[in-house]
């Protein structure tokens, strides 16, 4: 199904007719009442890798919105049938230049009304040349205590536990599942 990211599924992808709203599976969705069929938003899946070198991490100045002029790590979406490991190491040579050794996973950030969960890995350069390339104008390895401006909210809470040396607490939320 083709849709605008971000925007509320209005139309059946199948029939065209306009979709109403359903309580199904206990929330309303987005329902087509000719196909008879029911839409679910997923999330989209997207993954940060925290490159570590000599207690530094790679960050990079981002060209483009969300986040122009700010910096982040090597980060992006996952493709649909992409192993989200594979995603990982992908970004971090698209974007900064470098192949890495994927060490560990360090989180999984996701949070109410957002339409976007972040899986965070820990890696280490194995080759290549840290380099800007096309969503970036600069890149750098910063240490803790030296960071730039950063670009999402995330990449604070990142940067926290990655010092910690362990992997994200999970809590676990306090749902009504009558």
């Amino acid at each position: 199904m083709s849709v605008n990211f971000g925007q509320p599924i209005i139309y059946c992808p199948y029939c065209t007719s306009s979709l109403e709203s359903r309580k199904i599976s206990g929330r309303e969705r987005p329902f087509c009442p000719e196909c008879e069929s029911a839409f679910f938003e997923d999330p989209k899946l997207a993954v940060a890798v925290v490159v570590e070198q000599q207690g530094k991490v790679a960050l990079q100045r981002r060209t483009i919105d969300p986040g122009k002029g700010l910096w982040t790590f090597p980060s992006g979406y996952v493709d649909r049938g992409e192993p989200v490991e594979e995603a990982a190491v992908r970004e971090a040579w698209e974007e900064v230049g470098l192949r890495v050794q994927l060490d560990r996973l360090l989180g999984l950030y996701s949070s109410p009304g957002e339409t976007v969960a972040l899986a965070v890995f820990v890696a280490t350069p194995e080759s290549g040349n840290l380099q800007s390339l096309d969503e970036n104008d600069a890149v750098g390895f910063f240490g803790p205590d030296e960071l730039p401006d950063l670009a999402f909210p995330n990449d604070h809470a990142i940067i926290d536990t990655w010092r910690s040396g362990e992997n994200r607490t999970i809590e676990t939320p306090d749902i009504d599942l009558s």
